[in-house]
């Protein structure tokens, strides 16, 4: 597979200021990550609420602005120059968790998906319609002709993702940023979503980053996974290694979690008990020490990231079967 994104010591902390505008605490969302997403991949960012998964995605897309690193679309870093930014936002759509964080409910939805095509300039008015009516066909969503002159309000929430998945196909991207776009729907609908997700994504050979907190999903529709803690990749590899022999104690809590029916689902490991914390100095060394069961003297450094195996990563000095 070849490289299509490439992210280099991403860095992006954030303050909270208290009385007189001195800054009363730092929240390094994203510290020093790096990864490399190939074309025609599904790399999984998984973790827990606050661990900076859609901090990620808002720096690749540069809605917000990075302290450090860089980004590479193509083998090209992405800049703030007016016409990279255009390229890298044309190549690089999202899907948010709830559809009403990025449509306009006074639009129509044929205007809705027809938006990003205008900005870009894809076309003539007929070929624009013609592409919206395609892009609903594609998504389920018929008779394409009604469904263009319906209000969002007037579909159901599955209906409504599938209009915000149509809308990040209209212009033909290279990479799909899929932030939590299942969690808000019904189990029976969330299999259905998945499901055309990964028709179209192998249809069209695009490369998804999938971020969730949910690794139910993340094994069913992921190639590679990335765990992050507080801002670091703790462990990355093949999704399947990275779930069936997870070597960092933070994968093994995540994996716990899973209320699974299917004893076989996943590889059973033994239950860890995760501390409570109350330490300050979390950012010195290893993030994860003073929860961690495995704890020791060495961890008071911060680990990097060792090859375990061919297709496995682990920021881990305890030797975890």
């Amino acid at each position: 597979m070849s490289e299509i994104l490439r992210v280099e010591h991403l860095t992006k902390h954030f303050t909270k200021k208290g009385i007189f505008g001195k800054i009363s605490e730092t929240v390094r969302a994203t510290d020093d990550v790096s990864f490399v997403l190939n074309q025609g991949e599904v790399l999984v960012l998984a973790g827990e609420s606050g661990s900076g998964k859609s901090t990620i995605a808002k720096l690749i897309l540069k809605s917000i602005e990075s302290d450090s690193g860089k980004i590479f679309f193509e083998n090209q870093e992405i800049t703030n120059n007016k016409e990279n930014l255009k390229k890298i936002r044309m190549n690089t759509q999202m899907i948010h968790q709830d559809p009403y964080d990025s449509i306009n409910p006074r639009m129509k939805v044929g205007d809705i998906i027809s938006e990003p095509l205008e900005i870009h300039k894809m076309g003539n008015k007929s070929q624009r319609k013609n592409r919206v009516l395609e892009v609903l066909r594609e998504v389920k969503l018929e008779p394409a002709e009604d469904i263009v002159k319906k209000y969002p309000h007037m579909l159901s929430g599955g209906q409504r993702q599938r209009v915000v998945l149509a809308r990040a196909l209209s212009v033909k991207p290279k990479i799909i940023l899929a932030d939590e776009p299942v969690s808000m729907l019904d189990v029976s609908i969330r299999a259905e979503m998945l499901e055309l997700m990964q028709q179209l994504q192998k249809k069209y050979n695009i490369s998804f980053i999938y971020i969730t907190h949910d690794l139910a999903t993340a094994r069913y529709f992921g190639q590679r996974i990335a765990i992050l803690y507080m801002g670091k990749i703790v462990e990355i590899g093949a999704i399947d290694t990275v779930l069936q022999s997870p070597k960092h104690p933070y994968t093994q809590a995540l994996i716990d979690a899973i209320s699974s029916p299917d004893p076989e689902n996943l590889h059973k490991i033994r239950k860890i008990r995760i501390k409570e914390s109350d330490d300050e100095n979390v950012y010195e060394g290893c993030r994860f020490r003073t929860r961690c069961p495995y704890a020791f003297d060495k961890c008071e450094k911060e680990p990097n990231l060792e090859k375990i195996s061919e297709n496995q990563y682990s920021a881990c000095f305890a030797d975890i079967e």
